[in-house]
């Protein structure tokens, strides 16, 4: 299964911010089923006080930016799965803060939104794992930019990542392991 060996010319440069997080010689399946351990843990591991803590108004909360994530890979995985199966219609941008407001994710326990997250990432597992490195390979349009199905994969762990630095650093002041 693939490796995270991107070319630059198979995303939009904005995602570099995502892809860096990720070793470059992190099989691509592993970076799925340690990312999930990652997330369970992380999220499992914040007291429930803290859940729907915002560090500044109009900032979305610890529980929203789980409901992201899962959100996230759901968009990444449809394009992913487009772009393998060689469908060349250009996929569309998505508004991610049209998608907080509602998701009502502070209204859900953190144990269903692990449950969902979890969910989320078997499904994503199982069709990475049906895809072959030429599948992955395949290069179609997403959002006015080319993008590899392998690219649009290796975004997700890259960018939950992302995400749990922002909270550790800006929700959590750095204290949370």
């Amino acid at each position: 299964m693939q490796r995270k060996t991107i070319d630059t010319e198979e995303y939009n440069p904005y995602y570099s911010r995502y892809l860096d997080k990720l070793s470059p010689d992190v099989a691509l399946l592993d970076a799925y089923t340690q990312g999930q351990d990652r997330v369970i843990s992380y999220f499992s591991g914040i007291p429930e006080a803290q859940h729907t803590f915002r560090y500044a108004t109009g900032k979305w909360s610890i529980k929203e930016v789980l409901q992201h994530l899962i959100d996230t890979e759901r968009i990444f995985m449809y394009r992913a799965f487009r772009i393998a199966r060689a469908d060349k219609t250009p996929l569309s941008n998505y508004d991610q803060d049209g998608y907080v407001p509602t998701s009502r994710a502070d209204s859900k326990s953190i144990g269903n939104l692990l449950r969902e997250f979890e969910a989320t990432r078997t499904a994503s597992v199982a069709l990475l794992g049906s895809l072959s490195d030429d599948d992955l390979a395949r290069i179609g349009i997403s959002s006015n930019y080319p993008m590899s199905a392998r690219a649009a994969a290796f975004i997700v762990p890259g960018h939950d990542l992302w995400h749990l630095d922002i909270i550790d650093e800006k929700y959590l002041g750095g204290d949370h392991v």
